[in-house]
């Protein structure tokens, strides 16, 4: 009944005929039962068709039908099932070619050859075993690598966060070596793992040529600390491989990283770890983004000619006020407006368990119109920055 009342709202504030009405209603049915009812954000009686009649309705009746072709047309939703499945894929398809290279070469024999032997399925065990997985936040669903990975991974090798205390290091390098039985050994990859990355500025960065900032930063300054006071007792290898994992990412954030991954190389000289290796397990096409930001001009320029109009609503359906509310966060990114999302990403994408920031505002951003239009929610956005 209250999925009912639903569209026939939707129908009516579009101003839709019988035809188009009766057209739409099966898409709409079918998407929001089997994808967007799923955003965690949403709440009972009010999910995704309620939340759509309201998102409308705040756009000039001109601009409604651009506002629901920009859903039926450009809007990527990734849901529980689909993120599920590129963390179940991490192990087999990221990690397990990376150590069965390392150990052929160990053995001077062929990747594909290291499974044939004893002593070859032996040495990938021990590699597997000498690997340190972290969570770099919520997003990076330690619990369902967990439950994928059991009897395949210690629970002793994998860790939910970075902040990662004295205690709990000692411990990671004591069952390490009980288990391997081996009083020197070490983790030697270590994987910082997180679900999302758009931008890849927010990894690592060194504002005015200073000092590093980031996730990578934080870490780097953990572990320092920690094998400052654990001496001997320290379970990283010295020089471990680094292995940045994101669960998903565009092509913009890949870019990004390998460029400051290279300037962290050179400015952060007593860095922990050697080498550094980006991975991804969803690589996100270029032209997802509607537009890019013009250097030269300062102007968003569409990706495709259809996502011109978009851009438009994301122009028109603006409030400043996001903007003065991460004004601290957004000026990082070089940012004198919040238009597009963080770093001008220009996504049109929502996450099941929250919207990215990098994503159009105009999909999640809620605010009072005290500085432009009043912006409401079609997925609301928990921030943590503001």
């Amino acid at each position: 009944m209250i999925n009912t009342l639903a569209l026939n709202l939707i129908a009516s504030v579009m101003g839709w005929d019988n035809e188009r009405a009766t057209s739409e209603y099966a898409w709409l049915r079918l998407m929001s039962s089997m994808k967007y009812d799923g955003y965690s954000d949403f709440r009972a009686g009010v999910r995704f068709l309620e939340s759509l009649v309201s998102w409308l309705r705040h756009f000039d009746q001109t601009d409604r039908e651009i506002a629901y072709g920009m859903v039926r047309q450009r809007l990527v939703y990734i849901s529980t099932a689909e993120m599920q499945r590129v963390i179940e894929n991490f192990i087999p398809e990221i990690v397990t070619p990376y150590l069965r290279k390392a150990v052929a070469s160990a053995l001077d024999v062929k990747p594909y050859g290291v499974w044939a032997t004893a002593e070859g399925s032996k040495a990938f065990s021990d590699r597997l075993r000498r690997c340190l997985f972290v969570g770099l936040s919520d997003g990076s669903r330690i619990d369902v690598l967990r439950r994928a990975n059991s009897g395949r991974l210690s629970q002793e090798q994998v860790v939910p966060m970075m902040n990662v205390d004295l205690d709990k290091w000692e411990g990671l390098g004591k069952d390490l070596k009980e288990e391997m039985k081996d009083d020197q050994a070490r983790f030697d990859d270590v994987y910082l793992i997180d679900d999302f990355t758009a931008s890849g500025t927010t990894f690592i960065r060194f504002p005015g040529g200073g000092a590093p900032k980031g996730k990578l930063a934080k870490f780097e300054k953990i572990v320092k600390d920690a094998r400052e006071h654990l001496g001997d007792k320290f379970p990283l290898s010295t020089g471990y491989t680094l292995h940045i994992h994101h669960y998903i990412s565009t092509t913009q954030a890949r870019d990004a990283l390998e460029e400051r991954i290279v300037e962290a190389a050179e400015k952060l000289t007593d860095r922990s770890y050697g080498d550094a290796f980006i991975t991804e397990g969803l690589r996100l096409p270029t032209d997802l983004r509607l537009g890019s930001i013009e250097s030269t001009i300062g102007v968003m320029t569409p990706s495709k000619p259809e996502d011109g109009p978009y851009l438009g609503l994301c122009d028109t359906y603006y409030d400043h006020e996001l903007f003065m509310r991460l004004e601290k966060h957004c000026k990082e990114a070089g940012q004198d407006d919040m238009k597009y999302g963080y770093a001008n990403c220009g996504l049109p994408l929502i996450l099941e368990h929250n919207t990215p920031n990098n994503s159009v505002p105009i999909l999640w951003a809620e605010t009072e119109g005290k500085l432009g239009r009043r912006m409401s929610p079609l997925f609301l956005r928990r921030d943590r920055h503001g």
